[in-house]
């Protein structure tokens, strides 16, 4: 099973990108996710996050202006940034919880796993 994140990149001020988190590997599904952010000198931050029946939360400073949404038929999940500011400059990494399959090579069966996967970060910056 892989997670990749995409879609950072720079952007000026009021501007938008979308980011992409993207599961992939035999049999998966993706279950609950979270868009994290790391700036320079900060901890890691969750900043929007979607379930598996596709409720979401935000934090505070991305309230209605940014959006999580999920195509469950490709295993994807977006993060719609608008408005962005300078403060949203960050390292943006996404975190999901997958089911997946795996053919056992002792029994020679499937075996159902739940894990918790990281993507790789993608760097948005907004210049003022």
């Amino acid at each position: 099973v892989q997670l990749q994140a995409s879609g950072g990149g720079l952007v000026q001020a009021g501007g938008s990108l979308r980011l992409t988190c993207a599961a992939s590997g035999s049999r998966v599904s993706i279950n609950a996710v979270g868009w994290y952010r790391q700036a320079p000198g900060r901890e890691r931050e969750l900043v929007a996050a979607i379930s598996s029946d596709g409720s979401t939360n935000y934090e505070d400073s991305v309230k209605g202006r940014f959006t999580i949404s999920r195509d469950n038929a490709k295993n994807t999940v977006y993060l719609q940034m608008n408005s962005l500011k300078p403060e949203d400059t960050a390292v943006y990494y996404c975190n999901a919880e997958i089911d997946s399959t795996y053919l056992s090579s002792t029994t020679y069966e499937w075996v159902a796993q739940r894990a918790d996967y990281w993507g790789q970060g993608t760097l948005v910056t907004v210049s003022s």
